[in-house]
């Protein structure tokens, strides 16, 4: 599934970009309660999916979805059944981008699903809650691990 963003992992150090509305000090790109809400819906996706969740929130360089597979590729060497979710605000973009373990789980169809439920959030300007609806979308569609 295609689309841009940066990624988020479960630390909420490496949420490097993201909305100025909303923050607590004007230096962070999102304020904590919106970093708990993302951290929580990464932690329970990848729990109950048994697959590796990550978020990437800021730009990439083109073409994207080259970034995006790059991006991947650096996490997919660190965890089994990895899923990237890459969003890039400012150039309105985000790719959903799934590997080997993670693919027969989740196929295009599904990413597309929750690529459509993300962009509605995003087009209504709630980013955070985009990116945790595309997380619960992802992984009820990836389904319990055994």
């Amino acid at each position: 599934m295609s689309g841009d963003a940066k990624p988020a992992n479960r630390s909420a150090a490496l949420v490097a970009h993201g909305p100025t509305s909303g923050r607590d000090d004007g230096s962070k790109p999102f304020n904590a309660r919106q970093l708990a809400r993302i951290d929580e819906a990464l932690t329970l996706s990848s729990r109950e999916s048994g697959l590796t969740f990550s978020v990437y929130v800021g730009e990439l360089a083109e073409p994207t979805r080259a970034t995006a597979e790059e991006l991947f590729e650096k996490l997919a060497t660190e965890a089994d059944g990895a899923v990237l979710v890459a969003v890039s605000p400012g150039q309105r973009r985000l790719h959903i981008v799934t590997g080997e373990a993670s693919a027969p789980r989740l196929p295009n169809r599904a990413c597309a699903l929750a690529a459509l439920g993300m962009r509605a959030a995003f087009a209504n300007g709630d980013l955070t809650g985009g990116i945790v609806t595309g997380l619960r979308m992802l992984a009820d569609s990836a389904g319990r691990t055994h």
